[in-house]
């Protein structure tokens, strides 16, 4: 019997992502530059087989997820903090083990700053941030958007009081939306941010509230950039 409408048309099947084993290559690439993660874009039927990928996850160093978390947690350690017997278990538990005698350990989970491990409360990663966070002397800097990743949605900043000539990735959006600048005036243009510049790591490196810079002094000039960490 012939076929009224031709030929079936069948898309080609995807090449498998070599580091996750749940989603294709293309889904990672994607989800990796996606706050949204590998979750956030395909269909009910998947979510459920993809949603722990570990290639977009806020646990993964350099993905979208881990910078927006990085930002959320420096913002919640200055601006919304835990109760003070939270961020005392949370101290604590940085040493090593120990008891959640206030009741306070559900409150460091949902906020992802714990976790069980074993059985027994655990500080996260971001529990970390969180902790530098409140310690570390933050102030506003002059920053040099060296240039723009459009497809990755990342830019590559200088921060001249931190290592000028060694440019550090930050989220695209994160700047937009704190500045309301366009992207397209954003190469070359000097802003203001607040930064932990103690860092000894770009990984370790939060910048927050960027915004457009003052005028600044005669005789700044942009830099060169280096690799990025």
């Amino acid at each position: 019997m012939d076929e009224p409408f031709g030929p079936e048309y069948v898309r080609p099947a995807q090449p498998d992502c070599s580091r996750c084993g749940c989603c294709t290559a293309a889904l990672c690439e994607k989800g990796r530059n996606s706050i949204l993660r590998c979750n956030g874009h395909v269909g009910d039927e998947f979510r459920d087989t993809v949603i722990g990928c570990p290639c977009s996850a806020e646990t993964t160093k350099h993905t979208a997820a881990w910078r927006t978390a990085q930002v959320r947690v420096t913002w919640m350690a200055r601006e919304l903090p835990v109760v003070p017997e939270a961020e005392a278990l949370l101290r604590t538990l940085a040493k090593g083990a120990a008891e959640d005698t206030d009741g306070v350990f559900p409150q460091l989970k949902l906020r992802g700053l714990a976790q069980l491990v074993h059985g027994l409360p655990g500080i996260t990663s971001l529990g970390h941030t969180y902790l530098a966070a409140k310690d570390d002397v933050r102030a506003a800097v002059a920053v040099l958007v060296v240039d723009v990743d459009k497809k990755a949605r990342t830019a590559r900043v200088e921060v001249a009081a931190w290592r000028p000539d060694k440019p550090v990735t930050v989220l695209l959006d994160q700047i937009v939306t704190d500045s309301g600048l366009d992207v397209d005036s954003l190469p070359g243009r000097w802003l203001e941010a607040e930064a932990n510049c103690h860092a000894d790591h770009a990984d370790k490196l939060v910048l927050t509230g960027f915004r457009n810079s003052a005028p600044l002094p005669q005789g700044w000039m942009p830099t060169s950039g280096g690799d990025v960490e």
